[in-house]
C-alpha cells in the first residue's frame, strides 16, 4: 500500500543523509522525496512516499522517531489531506499540432511556459493519477522530456500538518 510520510525536522547538516539512509539500509524503497523550509525558521517538512503494509510503515515511522533532529512524523494518508504533484514536460509540437496541443493544455487546466518552433514545455500540478493521464494524451504528439516532483501533501482544515 502507499504511504505518505510527513517529518518535521531541523533544517541541519546531515538529517537528508540520516534519514534516507535509514531506508536504504533496512531494504525500504523511497518512491519520490520532496524537502522545503517551513514559516518556522530553521524547520523544513520532508516528504516521502514509500509503499508498505501497516506493519512496516509503523516501523518505518518509529525508526524515523528515533532520530537525531528529527521533530515529528505522520503518515499524511490516514489524515484527511490534499496531495499534489507537479510536471514539466516537453513536448513536440509543430504548427500543424500546435493548435491540439493547447487545447490538451486547456483542458487539462497546464499551462505553456515555453515554446520554440518546434516543442514547448508544459508545467502541470494535479494529483498523480491525472498527471498520468495528461502524459497519456500526449504521448502521440512525442514526448521528449518529462521532470515530475513526486507529491507533496498537507492536512486539510486549520490543523498543520506539521503542527508539533
Amino acid at each position: 500500500m502507499r504511504h505518505i510520510i510527513s517529518v518535521l525536522v531541523e533544517n541541519k547538516f546531515g538529517v537528508l543523509s540520516r534519514i534516507s539512509g535509514l531506508f536504504s539500509g533496512r531494504g525500504y524503497n523511497i518512491e519520490s522525496l520532496s524537502v522545503g523550509e517551513t514559516v518556522e525558521e530553521g524547520l523544513s517538512i520532508m516528504t516521502i512516499v514509500t509503499r508498505g503494509d501497516d506493519a512496516v510503515i509503523e516501523q518505518i515511522i518509529k525508526q524515523l522517531r528515533k532520530l537525531v533532529n528529527v521533530i515529528k512524523v505522520r503518515d499524511v494518508v490516514s489524515m484527511d489531506h490534499i496531495e499534489r504533484e507537479m510536471l514539466l514536460v516537453k513536448v513536440h509540437a509543430n504548427g500543424r499540432t500546435r493548435p491540439e496541443v493547447f487545447n490538451i493544455v486547456s483542458t487539462f487546466r497546464a499551462k505553456t511556459i515555453d515554446l520554440n518552433g518546434e516543442s514547448l514545455v508544459i508545467e502541470i500540478t494535479g494529483t498523480k493519477d491525472k498527471n498520468s493521464a495528461f502524459l497519456k494524451v500526449m504521448e502521440p504528439y512525442g514526448i521528449i522530456e518529462v521532470v515530475r516532483t513526486g507529491s507533496v501533501a498537507i492536512a486539510r482544515g486549520s490543523k498543520a500538518t506539521s503542527d508539533r
